[in-house]
C-alpha cells in the first residue's frame, strides 16, 4: 500500500511549512505539493491528484471556498478544512466550505496546547479523510446505485399512524450541504417544528445555526432549555454542541449525559426520546455522516409508527448512518437528497 499522498494550501509560508513538516514525519505521508492561494491549489490538484487537502479558507487571488468548490465539482478529492474559529467570516467560508463537499473542519494551532498533542490530532484526521471516497452530488444523483434490503422487524406495537407533529434530522459528514437542500425543499407553509443535530467539532459549531438561518427562508436558532416544542413551529432548533438534545413533556431539554457513540449531541438521544414522547406524530431522517448514531433511534421512530426516511447511498458525502439504519430495518423510505424535503413535506399533507 503506498503512501497517503497530501497537498497542503496555505498562504502563510511559516504556517505551511510547519504544516509540511509534521505530515512529512510520519513514514506513511508524502507531502506531494505546497500551494499559496486557491488558484495554485486547483493547479496541483490537477496535477497530482493528491489522496487529501489540508485547505486554509482566508487565501489570495482564490479564497480556500472557491477552490473547494472548483474542486469538488471538477477533481473530488478529500479536503480537510484548517481554519481558524476566532474569525466570524472565515467561520462562516468553513460551514460554505463544509457544504460544498469538504470533508471536516480542523482549528488552527493557538500555540498554547500541550506538546505534540495538536500535531498527533492534525495527521489522525488527514488519515482518517484519506480513507473517505467524496463523492460530487451532481453526479451522484445520476448515479444508480444498489438499494441495501430492508430487515424486517416485528410490527410495531403503537397507536395508529397520525398526521405528524414534529420532523427530526440528524446528519454528520457531509451534513452542512445535506441539511441545507432539505430545508429548501419544505414549502414556505410548512409549519412543523423541526429539530436538528449535526456533529460538528466546537468551536466551529457555535455559529453554525447562524449560518443555516442565512441559506434558507427557514429561521434557524439554538433553543433554550426549557422551551415548549410548540415554540419551534415552523423554525429550525438546532442541538448546542457538547450537549444531548431530547424532548421530554413536550418540551426541549438539555443533557450532560455520557456520549452516545461518541457524539454528544447524539442523533440516537433525540429520536429515542420523540419516539418515547410522540409515538406515530414522528417524522425523522437520518442523513449523510460516519458511525452509526442515529440508526438504533431511527428504529425506535418507526417501531413506534413514524415515518422514517435515509439519504441513499448515491447522494450520501459518507455513507455510514444510513447505511446503518438500513442495515437495522430503521429506514422506511431510502431516498436520494433532493427528494427527502418533499417527502417530509408530502407526509404532513396526506397523513390522516
Amino acid at each position: 500500500m503506498g503512501k497517503i499522498r497530501v497537498l497542503v494550501v496555505e498562504d502563510s509560508l511559516t504556517v505551511r511549512k510547519h504544516l509540511s513538516a509534521i505530515l512529512a514525519a510520519d513514514p506513511e505521508i508524502q507531502v506531494v505539493g505546497e500551494a499559496e492561494d486557491g488558484k495554485r491549489a486547483i493547479e496541483l490538484c490537477l496535477e497530482h491528484r493528491p489522496d487529501v487537502i489540508t485547505m486554509d479558507m482566508m487565501l489570495p487571488v482564490m479564497s480556500g471556498l472557491a477552490a473547494t468548490e472548483y474542486i469538488m465539482a471538477h477533481c473530488p478529492t478529500p479536503i480537510l478544512v484548517v481554519s481558524s474559529s476566532t474569525n466570524r467570516g472565515e467561520l462562516f467560508r468553513t460551514y460554505d466550505a463544509l457544504a460544498a463537499g469538504a470533508l471536516d473542519v480542523f482549528e488552527k494551532m493557538k500555540g498554547t496546547e500541550p506538546d505534540g498533542v495538536w500535531e498527533r490530532d492534525f495527521v489522525a484526521n488527514v488519515r482518517l479523510a484519506a480513507k473517505i471516497r467524496v463523492i460530487t452530488h451532481p453526479r451522484g444523483r445520476l448515479k444508480k446505485f444498489e438499494q441495501p434490503a430492508i430487515t424486517p422487524f416485528e410490527p410495531p406495537l403503537a397507536s395508529p399512524t397520525r398526521k405528524p407533529e414534529l420532523v427530526v434530522i440528524g446528519a454528520s459528514t457531509g451534513g452542512p450541504g445535506a441539511i441545507v437542500e432539505v430545508l429548501r425543499g419544505l414549502p414556505k407553509a410548512f409549519q412543523l417544528p423541526v429539530l436538528f443535530v449535526l456533529h460538528i467539532n466546537e468551536p466551529f459549531g457555535l455559529a453554525f445555526a447562524e449560518w443555516l438561518d442565512g441559506q434558507t427562508p427557514r429561521r434557524v436558532s439554538y433553543p433554550k432549555d426549557g422551551d415548549p416544542v410548540s415554540s419551534a413551529a415552523g423554525r429550525v432548533v438546532m442541538a448546542p454542541g457538547g450537549r444531548h438534545l431530547a424532548v421530554r413533556d413536550g418540551r426541549l431539554r438539555f443533557t450532560f449525559d455520557p456520549e452516545r457513540h461518541s457524539c454528544r449531541p447524539s442523533i440516537d438521544v433525540l429520536f429515542e426520546s420523540v419516539a418515547r414522547e410522540y409515538g406515530a406524530a414522528v417524522t425523522a431522517c437520518l442523513l449523510t455522516g460516519m458511525g452509526r448514531d442515529g440508526a438504533a433511534g431511527l428504529l425506535a421512530v418507526r417501531k413506534a409508527g413514524g415515518l422514517t426516511i435515509a439519504q441513499d447511498e448515491a447522494t450520501s458525502v459518507i455513507y455510514g448512518m444510513p447505511k446503518e439504519a438500513a442495515r437495522l430495518g430503521a429506514a422506511g423510505r431510502i431516498l436520494p437528497l433532493a427528494e427527502i424535503g418533499p417527502a417530509i413535506a408530502a407526509a404532513d399533507e396526506t397523513r390522516p
